[in-house]
């Protein structure tokens, strides 16, 4: 009888040793997949953030090329100049279906993907906008650069620099300071577009009688407010998204 107890006490110590050790392997188990999966998902998250920067730098780029273009400007070499430009508007197209195809894929996303996709979609918008007033410099056979145009593309520039900044600092959206302050510049530069817009209008319509250079320039230069008015989008998009996760 006691040999029996004795043997039931072993037998019970040994199940419990098995079952403390298979409960530690679980444990062990779940650390490892839950560290897997948290590497995983800063991966996945530092992808949409690197992507933003890449679109970001797309629009620079293509700012500092078009004023480049107008700055020696060469209407014989505007088809070319068109091209390059292009280019560059093609490699922001890329990185949006970078994006997409991955978003379609994925389970979660440091923000929501409505976001995600509101600020690709609107990256975009502003490179094409850069290259449609270069398009429309050509196609309306533009042999003269007004000197107001500089002045919107220089604002355009500026403005694009501190979109870098932004994305620069978005993956920090939860804790940065910086962010606000980007968010503030764009608006304030977005003013100061508006501003210029209507003192160009204004100059245009008082000091030309040819209806169509009127109409021309019109164009031209609404486009040129349209690009300042994209990069506040982006901003108001990114100010959305610092107030939904706090």
């Amino acid at each position: 009888m006691k040999s029996r107890m004795r043997e039931n006490r072993t037998s019970g110590s040994v199940r419990g040793s098995r079952q403390s050790l298979r409960s530690k392997n679980y444990v062990k188990g779940v650390s490892r997949l839950s560290t897997r999966l948290e590497t995983m998902s800063k991966k996945q998250d530092s992808f949409y953030f690197q992507n933003f920067m890449d679109c970001a730098d797309c629009s620079r780029r293509a700012a500092y090329f078009l004023r480049d273009t107008l700055e020696h400007f060469d209407a014989t070499a505007l088809k070319e100049k068109l091209d390059e430009m292009h280019k560059i508007e093609h490699a922001g197209d890329s990185k949006k279906h970078e994006l997409i195809n991955t978003l379609v894929k994925a389970f979660i996303t440091p923000i929501d993907r409505e976001d995600l996709v509101q600020i690709s979609q609107n990256m975009d918008d502003l490179t094409d906008k850069i290259e449609d007033v270069l398009i429309r410099i050509y196609y309306n056979h533009i042999s003269d650069i007004r000197e107001d145009a500089f002045q919107m593309v220089d604002v355009l520039i500026r403005c694009c620099e501190e979109i870098c900044l932004l994305m620069e600092e978005f993956p920090h959206f939860k804790h940065s300071k910086k962010l606000h302050e980007c968010i503030v510049r764009i608006n304030s530069l977005e003013e100061e577009s508006d501003e210029l817009f209507i003192s160009c209008m204004y100059r245009l319509h008082g000091t030309n009688i040819d209806p169509l250079h009127i109409l021309v320039w019109r164009e031209i230069y609404l486009y040129l407010e349209k690009c300042a008015d994209t990069c506040e989008h982006i901003a108001d998009i990114v100010e959305s998204v610092v107030v939904k996760n706090r």
